[in-house]
């Protein structure tokens, strides 16, 4: 990558944020990180990071642009105890039925949050160019005309101090969903971007108990997904220090409770009663957390036609999705990715570049989030015709996937960001959807648990 030497400026010490300064670090001689908050002690949650108390884990294609960015990452956390799941090890219950498990070389890293980010933290921060301000607030943009060409700053506390300006060659806003950028455009005369919101009043509750060999039949992965008539739903994974980390949600206000009582009944309410019966069996480590997600939130900058230069908006402060998808982290790391690649002409990239290239790495898992959600949030009266078929052809791949790997195995990639959602549509898989909802037991295997998988991959095709 060339050089281009000067100042970046990054907003936020996020997963996001750090990300950006790790591939900024490539081409600026100095890469500035500015934190409202204090970092903590490593592994401990940051006070920024509410989300940090809930499920997380690194898809497959997360886990290899994290390594990709800091070589033999997932090596670190698995030596820490951060368990590496393959599809065989995950209990699925989607749309009414459990997933066929099949062999399959991806792996999905179960790590805190807390102990992710140390990791990336540290590794960031030892990069001779990269340095952090903690305890800082930033005020504004500092501006030449129509370029950024900084930032104000000031300590959080006290809260009274006057600003200084902190000049910068590139600012990268990475402060989160509550991004002051399109206040910030509109105070420079420029349009704020197009803003879209899907509202699904969705609220969850996570709890940590102490994990035992037996527990799941060795399953790391445990997933029930919602269903039409019951919007609840769960995921619990397995986490570093013997530990699971269980998240109980519901849509539109059916939230589940932060009592020991009712976290366990709420438990036992769910489509499949895979959870309740581990939460019955494991022994709690903490009181339930609550916590609640009002709406999947899309900015459009790709769209912006006028965009100063010397800043970018990155991570969540363009999309943030519904925590329940996990998607969240690989989708900043797919950011940093396409940062990264902008950046390799040297100097401060194009901003529309930048921005067309984020939209793509925010796009499907946009669609797949949006997609779903709104099956439980709005009438499918509401949905275009070509939404009311895709879901019911993804509806037909859930039953298929009860007994048809080939079918499970599309929508997993996909889920898992490595493939498009178009790819669910090829003629083999549509084959074997369709071969799978012809056969008599196609609806037979929903409320059975998936048999272990088999030790070669299948082959078998649907006959023509």
């Amino acid at each position: 990558m060339a050089r281009s030497g000067g100042r970046a400026v990054v907003i936020g010490a996020s997963m996001g944020g750090l990300l950006a300064a790790r591939v900024l670090a490539d081409a600026f001689d100095e890469v500035v990180v500015l934190e409202r908050d204090s970092f903590p002690p490593r592994g401990e949650h940051r006070k920024g990071v509410p989300q940090g108390r809930h499920t997380h884990a690194l898809l497959p294609r997360g886990r290899d642009a994290l390594d990709e960015l800091y070589p033999r990452l997932s090596e670190e956390l698995v030596a820490e105890g951060a368990p590496l799941a393959a599809p065989h090890q995950a209990r699925r219950f989607i749309a009414g039925g459990y997933y066929c498990r099949f062999p399959s070389p991806l792996r999905s890293l179960l790590v805190s949050r807390p102990l992710l980010e140390a990791h990336v933290r540290a590794r960031t921060l030892a990069l001779p160019n990269v340095c952090a301000r903690e305890g800082m607030d930033v005020r504004g943009l500092a501006t030449a005309g129509e370029v950024v060409a900084g930032v104000r700053v000031a300590p959080h506390d006290p809260p009274d101090l006057p600003p200084e300006t902190l000049d910068a060659d590139l600012v990268v806003d990475a402060s989160g969903r509550g991004s002051r950028a399109p206040a910030w455009l509109e105070a420079m005369g420029y349009a704020a971007p197009e803003e879209e919101r899907v509202e699904i009043g969705l609220g969850y509750a996570s709890r940590l108990y102490r994990r035992e060999p037996h527990h799941l039949g060795g399953d790391q992965v445990l997933m029930v997904t919602p269903v039409p008539g019951c919007p609840r739903g769960s995921v619990s994974l397995a986490q570093e220090g013997d530990r699971w980390i269980v998240t109980l949600l519901g849509y539109r206000g059916d939230h589940p409770p932060a009592d020991d009582r009712g976290f366990t009944e709420f438990a036992r309410t769910l489509a499949a009663p895979d959870v309740h019966e581990l939460i019955s069996e494991a022994e709690p480590l903490c009181d339930p957390v609550p916590a609640k997600f009002p709406a999947n939130q899309r900015r459009y900058y790709e769209r912006l036609v006028h965009f100063p230069r010397g800043l970018l908006v990155f991570g969540d402060a363009v999309c943030s999705f519904n925590p329940m998808y996990g998607q969240g982290m690989t989708v900043a790391a797919l950011q940093a990715l396409a940062l990264r690649a902008c950046l390799a002409g040297g100097g401060p990239p194009p901003p529309r570049r930048f921005f067309a290239a984020a939209a793509r790495a925010v796009e499907a898992p946009w669609l797949l989030t949006v997609g779903n959600d709104r099956r439980f949030v709005e009438p499918a009266a509401a949905r275009s015709a070509g939404t009311r078929f895709v879901q019911w052809y993804v509806g037909k791949l859930h039953v298929a996937a009860r007994q048809d790997p080939v079918a499970a195995q599309a929508f997993i990639r996909v889920t898992g960001l490595l493939d498009p959602p178009p790819s669910m549509l090829r003629p083999r898989v549509a084959a074997h959807v369709l071969w799978a909802n012809l056969r008599p037991a196609a609806g037979a295997a929903a409320g059975r648990l998936p048999a272990a998988a088999p030790t070669a991959a299948p082959t078998a095709a649907p006959p023509a």
